[in-house]
């Protein structure tokens, strides 16, 4: 009995274009231009029939494999703790750092722009965005090209100029996207309703958060939820208080995020 191959690997033949198309994007021809004679000689490796079908599924497994490490990392994220070391994680609405291995990701500003301190001079350079490449160099971006490239041994300091404005339009779009749930009637509810009560509490070994539209729900909750006796988590300030797996900050800090609190889970229909 004879098995096709067509049904194991779904995979189109990739046409190798002959030359540049006419109507290439002005930021290939860019690129393309930086080594017109390099393109030449790679369309000539790729123009034997199999390497097109070849190079897509090599391209298929590779992102495949990104999204797979993209999900696992989520999912250590959503417990609060690094996907590089695996210990609790400082999670903060802009910035998440861990204390024990230093892995860290921050946001930046979209407007502010950034200023880059080199040694020995006493203008920074000053740029829109800033990228630490992987030999540490910090490449500086201005109007979508790079104007400086410094080596990590000169840099002094990097300053993000953040304005009181964006951070709090920020804040605005992070709880405009959050689907905030009543802990108690499940009611949609927002922090910027009378009455609204936001709760840290472990019933098991991690911390969870909870959400009240009213003072009744959250009466209501710690009536029918008490909380345990050698924790008393309602009493109890998070930041003081190590008795179990910590995923968000003490609640006085302010409203903080994390991965979990954007991920929608899809019901199967039945």
């Amino acid at each position: 009995m004879k098995f096709s191959l067509s049904g194991l690997f779904p995979f189109k033949k990739t046409e190798i274009p002959s030359a540049l198309p006419e109507t290439a994007s002005p930021l290939s021809e860019a690129l393309l231009n930086d080594d017109p004679d390099k393109f030449k000689t790679d369309l000539q490796m790729l123009s034997e029939p199999e390497a097109g079908g070849r190079i897509q599924q090599q391209a298929y497994k590779e992102m495949r494999n990104a999204a797979e490490q993209s999900v696992k990392r989520l999912h250590v994220l959503r417990e609060g703790r690094c996907p590089q070391c695996g210990e609790s994680l400082q999670q903060h609405l802009f910035v998440s750092v861990c204390d024990s291995c230093g892995w860290n990701a921050y946001s930046m500003p979209r407007f502010g722009g950034v200023k880059v301190y080199v040694r020995g001079r006493a203008e920074p350079v000053e740029g829109a965005r800033c990228y630490i490449v992987k030999d540490g160099a910090v490449l500086v971006v201005r109007n979508d090209a790079v104007v400086a490239r410094v080596q990590k041994t000169a840099v002094e300091r990097i300053e993000y100029d953040w304005a009181e404005g964006e951070l709090v339009e920020r804040r605005k779009q992070i709880l405009e996207r959050l689907n905030l749930n009543c802990g108690w009637c499940g009611k949609e509810t927002s922090p910027e309703k009378d009455g609204f009560h936001m709760l840290h509490i472990a019933f098991g070994s991690t911390q969870e958060r909870y959400c009240f539209c009213s003072d009744e729900c959250y009466e209501a909750f710690r009536a029918m939820y008490p909380s345990r006796v050698h924790r008393n988590c309602y009493e109890r300030s998070c930041e003081n208080c190590n008795l179990c797996v910590k995923r968000y900050v003490d609640e006085n800090e302010g409203y903080r995020s994390l991965a979990k609190d954007f991920i929608s889970v899809k019901k199967n229909k039945t």
